[in-house]
């Protein structure tokens, strides 16, 4: 089952999608809820919004599939992490286990929603991967696509004084086109998704892989998100960025050059993942705002 939510004419709406449209759950019931309530739960809140009309999908538009409680991204893929290192190694940290920072939740885009440059960004990446939400159990509720925007010379900046990425990603997050419940995707025997993944820009594909190159299944990270802590229920953890060209900045590491160029205005970004879906999003030009002051110098002199 797919689940969804959508604006048309003003009016925001949650349902799930078949193949006749989108079908509405009843007035006062987010996604969010749906996941909450858990995977029998929400199916008998689908099927029952199945047997209801369908409202054309071709006039509305699509929103985050949900309004998560936090937003994790992982870093899971070895080849990925090879290439960021421009082919100098894996850290031998990163197979201890898994890696992953907080983002913003409330920066998530739509499907085909416009992608604007953060301000001060020069060199603007995209990050093919794919999200879990988390049910009430902690097991996954279901999958979407994702594309963990990265302002590459901001976060370059960041992570120059050991933290972050903060500015360098906080700016944007796509996610969707909706939510494939867990049962349409079952793992293999050892808990991972064959599933292939492919990016373009403009039309000229720029990488693809397999879901399935995952250094650890999705059972893991959320086992992992959770350990000491809490994982809630509606929660995202993306996977962190496939290999093969999940990112430019892979591809400039092994290469040695910004060859693709960040993107630019104008460029499109279409993304697929077998199973899921497809995310599209165009970029524009962002807001001009005035240069972040330096820090002021301080002596090192203390009070007696």
């Amino acid at each position: 089952m797919r689940f969804a939510t959508w604006e048309v004419g003003g009016r925001v709406r949650a349902g799930v999608v078949s193949d006749d449209g989108l079908h509405e759950l009843p007035d006062d019931v987010t996604v969010l809820d749906a996941v909450r309530a858990g995977l029998p739960a929400a199916f008998e809140l689908g099927a029952r919004a199945l047997d209801g009309p369908a409202v054309p999908a071709a006039g509305a538009r699509v929103l985050p599939p949900l309004a998560p409680p936090s937003v994790r991204d992982f870093v899971a893929f070895e080849e990925h992490v090879e290439g960021m290192t421009g082919g100098a190694g894996v850290p031998p940290e990163w197979y201890e286990a898994p890696t992953f920072y907080f983002t913003n939740p409330h920066a998530l885009i739509g499907a085909f929603d416009d992608i604007a440059v953060p301000p001060g960004c020069r060199q603007l990446d995209y990050e093919l991967e794919v999200a879990v939400v988390a049910g009430p159990d902690g097991a996954a509720f279901g999958y979407s696509v994702f594309n963990d925007w990265s302002a590459r010379d901001l976060q370059r900046r960041e992570m120059a004084v050991h933290l972050g990425p903060a500015k360098g990603k906080d700016f944007a997050t796509t996610l969707g086109p909706w939510i494939v419940t867990a049962d349409e995707l079952p793992p293999d025997q050892d808990g991972f998704h064959a599933l292939a993944m492919s990016v373009s820009v403009n039309g000229v594909e720029t990488g693809r892989d397999l879901l399935s190159n995952m250094g650890w299944p999705f059972a893991e990270l959320l086992a992992y998100a959770a350990r000491g802590t809490q994982v809630r229920a509606g929660d995202v953890l993306g996977s962190g960025t496939c290999g093969n060209g999940g990112c430019l900045a892979e591809l400039w590491g092994l290469r040695g050059t910004q060859d693709p160029p960040p993107l630019q205005p104008g460029d499109v970004v279409e993304m697929t993942v077998e199973g899921i879906g497809t995310i599209r999003n165009r970029v524009v030009a962002g807001i001009d705002l005035p240069p972040v002051p330096p820090a002021r110098p301080r002596t090192r002199a203390r009070p007696l």
